[in-house]
């Protein structure tokens, strides 16, 4: 995947107006504690507009929070299917600018690897989008192996993308999820992968950790000095070489205090970019991405350039784009 000059945007996320209402019906009015109105009315019109404005090349689309399984293994399949092929329209009707990354129907395991195969292998999917938590089970949960175990064999990139967890009541004193929780979250989620095998036993998944890894970095050290105390193996690999192992994006609130935390954990080769968009309204999509600008440019000559490097060898380098997991006449790539 060539892009050129421009941004490639790993977190871009589009809704429906099917999807948004049949979240609704499931108790989903107010989308992990933000207001009604907060869902994003999303089009593909005005996400190119964004894109043109911002120097963005090429967004992957992603469905967000609060997923899309509500309860009903059946319902879940369903909407999935019906998610998965309407993004897959819009990457075949704009394929130079969109790529997809597909929803699965977690917890549901058996749904999830049907939907799996039929997205890399008739869709032309780029990737999948896993949320932390699928009701309450976190992605290196041992339940949900089948599917990180096929995700292993295609070496799938795999977008990670924060939701609410059980218990989030008392969490976020009765803020939205998103403004401190889903930090805390990312951070049990990639903890608990790294430290129950999972990244280990699945070496060759692609994951994307975003919001500059949330409040992962500032944990690395502690969580290998608990190691020690716990008698881990002295020639083990250590945490931070665990989470040097994935790839990290910059969408949120960047400072130099959050950029220096991510740097003592992620290489420059390991850095995406990332909107948020349309959840990160559009206003607030460019003022961030010139706040990158100031916040990167005493790191990098140019920044753009090298996250835009580091996506085009990342899916370069998969299979899916490859030509091992279908057809590049579906996907409408430049390979």
């Amino acid at each position: 995947m060539k892009t050129g000059n421009g941004l490639v945007d790993v977190h871009a996320h589009f809704t429906t107006r099917d999807y948004i209402e049949s979240a609704k019906a499931a108790g989903r009015v107010e989308p992990d504690g933000m207001p009604e109105d907060f869902w994003p009315q999303w089009t593909a019109e005005a996400h190119l507009d964004l894109m043109d404005e911002a120097g963005i090349a090429r967004s992957m689309l992603s469905l967000s929070s609060p997923g899309l399984h509500f309860g009903n293994d059946g319902a879940a399949r369903s909407l999935a299917r019906e998610i998965n092929e309407f993004c897959a329209g819009v990457v075949r009707n704009h394929p130079d600018r969109f790529g997809q990354f597909a929803s699965l129907p977690l917890p549901d395991v058996d749904g999830s690897l049907a939907e799996l195969a039929y997205c890399f292998d008739e869709l032309g999917a780029h990737g999948v989008a896993l949320l932390s938590n699928h009701s309450g089970v976190r992605l290196g949960d041992r339940r949900f192996e089948p599917v990180l175990a096929e995700l292993d064999r295609r070496a799938a990139v795999v977008l990670l993308h924060p939701t609410t967890c059980l218990g989030h009541e008392a969490l976020s004193s009765g803020r939205p999820q998103p403004m401190i929780e889903f930090l805390f979250e990312t951070a049990r989620t990639v903890v608990d992968f790294v430290l129950g095998g999972a990244a280990e036993r699945f070496p060759h998944i692609r994951l994307i950790v975003p919001h500059l890894g949330g409040v992962l970095p500032l944990l690395a050290e502690r969580i290998e000095l608990f190691r020690m105390i716990d008698g881990a193996s002295a020639d083990r690999t250590t945490v931070a070489e665990l989470l040097g192992r994935f790839y990290y994006e910059l969408a949120g609130t960047p400072s130099k205090t959050q950029m220096a935390a991510l740097n003592s954990i992620a290489a420059p080769d390991r850095l995406l970019y990332g909107s948020d968009y349309a959840w990160t309204p559009r206003e607030h999509a460019i003022h961030l991405l010139h706040t990158l600008d100031t916040v990167l440019a005493d790191e990098h000559d140019d920044w753009r350039a090298l996250t835009t490097a580091n996506a085009d060898a990342l899916f370069a380098d998969s299979p899916a784009l490859s030509g091992a997991a279908g057809g590049a006449e579906h996907r409408g790539l430049d390979l």
